[in-house]
């Protein structure tokens, strides 16, 4: 196998569904307000875009200011049941073994805060495995911006051209160029239907985490 020697990865709509607890969380506030539960197929495709996002979908009648005053509950309510109703995606497990069998070092860059993706990882049991984790919080950029990118291969000691970055949003592409880092579009992520990935610039696009099981897939 010829894996790259560093690889990072988005977290939430990459190697993590974690949109069925973030609707649970979503229903809960919107049972508070006295709404019907909101279909998981109309909120599912929102996630990688943020709380924000979410809230919006989620409470589409109230204005923003409202909606961004809910948002420390939303969190507090997905923070107590991290990974009750989702988990990895399909693949990804076997993707992360077969990288470490072959000596790479893979890490997550994600605009999750990061307390929310530092709990996250020893219920995955990934807590000993992440090579880096930088959430949306940690530096004084966040992704499109190239600054999580490049300090994570700064931190790993490798140049940015000798990593790769596997995220589903285009900020995720976006961030990738900007630091001139090769890039995946994972397509089993979470896009809305106007979106094009094939736009994005990304190096390759991968329907599914099977597939990046073939080192030869990879750019």
């Amino acid at each position: 196998m010829k894996f790259p020697r560093v690889v990072l990865f988005d977290l939430d709509g990459t190697l993590l569904d974690s949109a069925p607890d973030m609707h649970a969380a979503a229903n809960i506030m919107r049972a508070e307000h006295g709404l019907p539960p909101l279909p998981l197929v109309e909120f599912r495709d929102h996630v990688s875009r943020g709380g924000r996002a979410m809230l919006e979908v989620s409470f589409p009648l109230l204005d923003e200011e409202r909606r961004m005053a809910m948002l420390p509950r939303f969190l507090d309510l997905y923070e107590r049941d991290l990974t009750r109703h989702g988990g990895p995606f399909a693949g990804v497990p076997a993707l992360l073994d077969a990288m470490e069998a072959d000596g790479t070092r893979w890490g997550i860059v994600t605009n999750k805060p990061e307390y929310l993706a530092r709990q996250l990882l020893p219920l995955l049991g990934w807590d000993t495995r992440c090579a880096i984790l930088i959430g949306g919080d940690t530096l004084a950029e966040r992704k499109p911006h190239p600054l999580p990118l490049l300090h994570s291969a700064e931190v790993l000691g490798v140049v940015p051209e000798d990593c790769v970055y596997v995220g589903d949003d285009r900020r995720d592409i976006d961030a990738a160029r900007a630091a001139k880092m090769r890039s995946i579009i994972a397509l089993w992520g979470y896009r809305l239907p106007h979106d094009d990935p094939g736009e994005w610039g990304g190096d390759v696009q991968v329907a599914s985490a099977d597939a990046l099981l073939d080192p030869a897939r990879w750019p």
